[in-house]
């Protein structure tokens, strides 16, 4: 027995070991690197010196970055809140659909995942744009109208004005909602497709009413989805950088739009690294606060 076992240790270190050495090599590795940088600063137009000050961590917690920070934060709260509402509902159709039809619908859940994600922006860029669809078939809307207005002898109603859909902060939060909405989804369908229906008949049955069993028995239950579902939106939503930079204007940049500044325009480094490293201390209280509400939920217990 005991020689069996020694045996599985050296099947599973020979197994573990190739991805263990990649993943110290080309993850653990780099951001050890970048880390060092962010206590450093920049000697001359190449080099960094790491000399241990935390002066550009205390840069980065200046007014002008702590707003952008806590921007960012509100827009990946916004996203995530928003993702929430739409993906719930969808969860729940997914839910209590045939067999057939869930397997379907799931598919085109994660039909997205198939399209390069700057594929998919450039697709929306295309339907919000001044001369893009959602205008044109508005502008389409108005001519009919004008023409229906006209046969009714009513003032003319004017030339079509485009809606501003692109380059603010409402593209940002649309295309990250666009983004990431499969990420709530597939948590929640997880979750609510564990629940014991029965608890669900048995409310209805007690005279709870469809709304009221939905809020006292179906969220309580899919409180562990709900929280895997907010946990994983919100942190790329947060240090989301492809839809800001495409969808956005300039008082609609992401705090990961500024570190990529740092690293490529302005050369600074440590400073770069330093921010980077702001927003990863973030997601790990990010996912301390999931853990902690994870336990407080009743199949945690």
């Amino acid at each position: 027995m005991e020689q069996s076992w020694k045996q599985a240790k050296v099947v599973f270190a020979a197994a573990l070991g190739p991805p263990l050495f990649w993943l110290v090599l080309f993850f653990l590795v780099p951001l050890a690197i970048v880390w060092a940088y962010s206590f450093g600063h920049n000697d001359g137009l190449t080099e960094i010196a790491i000399t241990g000050t935390f002066k550009n961590y205390a840069r980065a917690i200046e007014p002008l970055y702590l707003k952008i920070f806590l921007k960012s934060a509100w827009v990946a709260a916004l996203t995530t809140g928003l993702c929430l509402v739409i993906g719930f509902p969808v969860a729940l159709a997914i839910t209590f659909a045939s067999e057939k039809a869930k397997t379907w619908l799931l598919l085109l859940i994660m039909l997205p995942f198939w399209t390069n994600l700057l594929i998919r922006t450039y697709a929306l860029i295309a339907v919000l744009r001044t001369e893009g669809y959602i205008n044109m078939g508005l502008e389409w809307i108005w001519k009919g109208g004008g023409v229906v207005g006209a046969l009714l002898g009513l003032q003319p109603i004017g030339d079509f004005q485009p809606l501003e859909l692109l380059h603010n902060n409402f593209a940002v939060i649309l295309g990250l909602i666009y983004v990431h909405l499969p990420f709530m989804v597939l948590p929640l369908y997880s979750a609510l497709d564990r629940l014991d229906k029965s608890l669900l008949e048995a409310s209805l049955d007690l005279g709870a009413g469809h709304m009221r069993t939905l809020f006292k028995v179906v969220v309580p239950l899919a409180l562990p989805g709900i929280a895997s579902g907010v946990l994983i939106t919100f942190i790329p939503a947060l240090g989301a950088y492809l839809t800001p930079d495409l969808l956005g204007g300039p008082d609609s940049q992401m705090i990961a739009n500024v570190i990529e500044r740092q690293f490529k325009r302005a050369n600074d480094w440590p400073f770069g690294a330093a921010m980077s490293f702001v927003l990863m201390y973030l997601t790990f209280i990010a996912i301390a606060i999931q853990a902690v509400l994870s336990r407080k939920t009743p199949e945690a217990k």
